[in-house]
């Protein structure tokens, strides 16, 4: 039986896309959770009006997450904290408190998106990445200074 997925599936592929799988396979599981529709002559019309909606929609996104992303790279953050010998700080500067000060210049992004592998302890200039769309990346300025 041929499906056209509604979702992305793993094992199967992704959203749109027509796949030839078991017949009760199909109907026992992909459809009946909304994973999937039977490939009729219907349904193909109307996916191919769907992929016209997601890809006008999905273009907005990227144009959205681009100009996001040029306003973000215009930005850099400053952290002011109490360090040590070698210039380790006590603490350290997270996703939480970048995401913070972010948030203070206007700029309203999830934690989630920011993409620092541990938090920063040491002090000195970083460049954090931001992913805000699948293809679209921003790199923030952090400077971590002394207090």
């Amino acid at each position: 039986m041929e499906i056209i997925l509604k979702k992305d599936a793993p094992s199967l592929g992704k959203m749109g896309s027509v796949v030839r799988v078991a017949d009760g396979y199909a109907r026992n599981y992909l459809i009946p959770q909304g994973i999937g529709i039977e490939a009729t002559l219907k349904n193909l019309k109307l996916l191919e009006k769907e992929i016209k909606i997601w890809q006008k929609r999905a273009g907005r996104q990227k144009e959205d997450a681009i100009k996001l992303g040029s306003e973000i790279e215009k930005l850099s953050l400053s952290f002011a904290r109490k360090a040590g010998e070698e210039d380790k700080i006590f603490g350290s500067v997270t996703s939480m408190n970048i995401e913070e000060q972010i948030k203070e210049s206007g700029i309203q992004i999830d934690r989630k998106q920011i993409h620092l592998e541990e938090p920063i302890k040491t002090l000195g200039i970083f460049t954090v990445p931001i992913k805000l769309h699948p293809e679209v990346t921003a790199n923030l300025k952090i400077l971590v200074v002394k207090e």
